[in-house]
């Protein structure tokens, strides 16, 4: 990947709406060109898709819950029940593997703090293995950004 192929991409994260015609302005390359490279990106998956971003409270998920997660051990066993086990929880947006103390980070959005306190007993302490689960509630954000940092070639 080239500098002209991350300016294109930073192009899109600001904007994925932009026109093959507006693409090709903003980094000034001709249109087959730019379109070329778009759809190569594309096939390497690189660009692996295209979204909306939504605005979580007007949507009705008002609480942002970051969750640690302990498993009891780190067997292949455990490990593959717990990531199993999240991957269609609709609430885990994002789930980290993590150095230090703590083994997962999640990132959890949810209507209220009932509906958290609902999914921590339902869904998450009845997976298997995990031994200690801590939670810090989000109250506000400074920042948020889709646009990645510039790379240094």
């Amino acid at each position: 990947m080239n500098d002209k192929d991350r300016k294109l991409i930073n192009e899109l994260q600001k904007n994925g709406r932009l026109t093959n015609q507006e693409l090709s302005e903003n980094i000034n390359l001709s249109p087959s060109p730019c379109l070329r490279r778009l759809r190569q990106l594309e096939r390497d998956k690189v660009i692996l898709g295209y979204t909306a971003l939504v605005d979580e409270e007007a949507y009705g998920l008002s609480i942002t819950a970051f969750v640690r997660i302990r498993l009891n051990s780190h067997s292949s066993e455990t490990i593959k029940s717990f990531e199993y086990s999240i991957q269609d929880e609709e609430h885990i947006l994002e789930c980290y593997i993590m150095t230090g103390s703590d083994d997962y980070l999640l990132k959890i959005l949810v209507e209220s703090l009932s509906n958290y306190e609902d999914f921590i007993r339902k869904k998450l302490q009845p997976i298997p293995g995990i031994s200690a689960i801590d939670t810090s509630f989000a109250y506000g954000v400074v920042k948020k950004s889709y646009v990645y940092p510039r790379v240094k070639s």
